[in-house]
This record gives structure tokens, sequence and C-alpha cells, in this order.
């Protein structure tokens, strides 16, 4: 019998319980028998393996983290490192290794696969930062605790009229920022992938305390600045009483959306599929509402892009 291993690497995101669910259960159904890896590659080093059942993914479905547990190791970036997880793996008899994680996640899944393991990859970070697919796991969720600290910084923001400057994860990419934005009709984003003006927008939002707004909200990618920098200058250019708020590690907590456990369940099942047909040394996406499948070169040869039409489009509404 074949066995397949999965771990989860790198940071957490929601949905990645939901994809291990559906890997493993999906494994099941083809007849392969499923080990899962704790602690990421720190533990594919130090032979953490456990061997996982149908009745052992019972109920993480709707739970947001990895039971799996994730951690970073800097001695799997090493060769020495590296040829211990390979050792490990192959005194277990394993052919064949999901990793769900982000973009160093993939790019040590990308190593093992030039030395001759078979892997594939699940794109399981917030951020939305994986080139070739329209989402990655926890990203929809994550719209949606902030849109929701939004909704309660904007009750509290108006009772003393001030400015929120709130600030959100994503790395270098700004899609968060941008998209929870238009989702919850913020005055201003703040991206790296766009230039701004801090003079103007706080030109802005003083334009509009005087036509009788209660308060505003800007909204700052990580990768753009910090709430704390922002605040301050927005202050210095206006007598607005303006205050920074960092969402933090909040944002990757709380139970998957419907659509994160539809789309992980999709690439779990799909990605079984793929090791059934032979395939190997691909990362799974959706595009275009399709599960779609990529080499890890063709990913890390492209370029992860942000939508230049929702961004004029935000400012269209605003």
């Amino acid at each position: 019998m074949e066995k397949i291993a999965v771990l989860t690497s790198g940071g957490d995101s929601q949905g990645m319980n939901s994809a291990i669910r559906a890997v493993v259960r999906a494994g099941l159904t083809y007849g392969y028998e499923m080990i899962g890896v704790k602690r990421g590659y720190k533990g594919l080093i130090e032979n953490d393996f456990i061997t996982l059942g149908s009745k052992d993914v019972s109920d993480i479905l709707y739970r947001g983290g990895t039971f799996l547990q994730s951690a970073r190791s800097e001695e799997f970036k090493t060769e020495a490192g590296q040829n211990k997880a390979i050792n490990n793996l192959k005194k277990r008899g394993i052919n064949h290794l999901i990793v769900i994680g982000g973009d160093g996640s993939y790019r040590g899944a990308q190593s093992l696969q030039k030395q001759g393991i078979n892997t594939f990859g699940l794109p399981g970070t917030i951020d939305n930062d994986i080139p070739l697919t329209d989402y990655t796991i926890g990203f929809d969720t994550t719209l949606n605790v902030i849109q929701d600290a939004i909704s309660n910084l904007r009750d509290t923001m108006s009772s003393h009229e001030r400015v929120s400057v709130i600030e959100v994860m994503g790395r270098k990419c700004g899609d968060l920022a941008l998209q929870a934005g238009i989702a919850s009709g913020v005055d201003a984003v703040i991206i790296p992938e766009f230039n701004y003006d801090i003079k103007a927008i706080a030109n802005q939002l003083s334009q509009g305390f005087e036509r009788g707004k209660t308060h505003s909200i800007v909204m700052v990618a990580e990768g753009a600045g910090t709430a704390k920098e922002i605040a301050e200058v927005i202050k210095e250019h206006s007598i607005l009483d303006t205050r920074p708020t960092v969402l933090g590690h909040i944002q990757r907590g709380g139970t998957p959306t419907a659509f994160d456990r539809l789309f992980t369940s999709r690439m779990g099942h799909q990605v079984i599929e793929l090791i059934h047909q032979g395939k190997t040394g691909v990362a799974l996406g959706m595009e275009k509402n399709k599960i779609t499948s990529h080499t890890f070169d063709e990913i890390f040869q492209s370029k992860n892009e942000i939508d230049e039409k929702l961004y004029k489009m935000f400012h269209d509404l605003i």
C-alpha cells in the first residue's frame, strides 16, 4: 500500500484543517495509507509522524488553525536538514508528500521534488500572494474577520469623531487591504503596489468631516507602512483625532467560511486524484472557479499581481 504524508508549514490559515480532512479521507477512499507530519518541516526532520484515519480528522472541518500544528525550520533550509527529512520519508516508505503552506513552504517542496520526492502544494496563506491561483486558503475567512473588526471600530470612532488607521496583514501583497476596504466602505486604502499621497489623503479626510462625517477609516497593508506611522502623518497634516489599530494575529483565527471549506475540500480531493494519475511536482489553486494545477517552476517564474481594476473601482466608489 502506497503512503501519502501531509504537513502544514509557515503561518497558519483558516481552512488548513478542512484541507487536511479532504486529503486524508480522499486518500483513504483511493486506498492509500495516510500519514500526518506534526509541526511542518521541523517535524519532518525530527521524525514526528502520525498515522491518520477517518476518525482522526472528524470535527476539524469547521476549526481554524491546523491540528497538525506548524513551525518554521531554519535547519530545513540547509542541505543537512533536507537530507534528514528525505531519509525519514524513505525510512517510513512514504511515496508522496503534500505541503499546505505559502511561498516559503512551496520552495521547500520544490527542493524536495528536485531531490526525488514526489511533492504537491496547496496554497495555505491568508495573504493571497501565491501566483496562478485566484485565492489562497484562509483569504476569504480573513476578509470576513477584518470586516467584522471594522464594523466594531466604526461604532467607537463615530462616538468620538475620530479617524481610525487599520493595519492588516498581507506581507507585500495588498489584496487583503484592498478587498476588505471595498467590502467595508473605508475612506482610503494604502497598499504596496501603488504610490500614495498622504497629504492628499489627510485633506480628503478633513473635507469629509467638514461635510458632517463623524468618522473615517483608512486601511493600510503591512507592506506599505505601519498604522502608527501613517496615523501620525495624517494627524500632522490635519486637525483630526487619528488613532492606529493593528489587527495582528486575530486575522488568522476564527472558523473558516463556507467558501474556504468548499475550496479546500475541492483541492484536497483533487490532489489525491492527481497522485492516483501519476502526476507530481505540482501545486493546486483556483482559477475562474476551476481547480487547476501548475508546476512549482511555473509558479516561481510567475508574478502575483494586484487587480488594478478593483483598485480603480475603489477610488470611483469613495
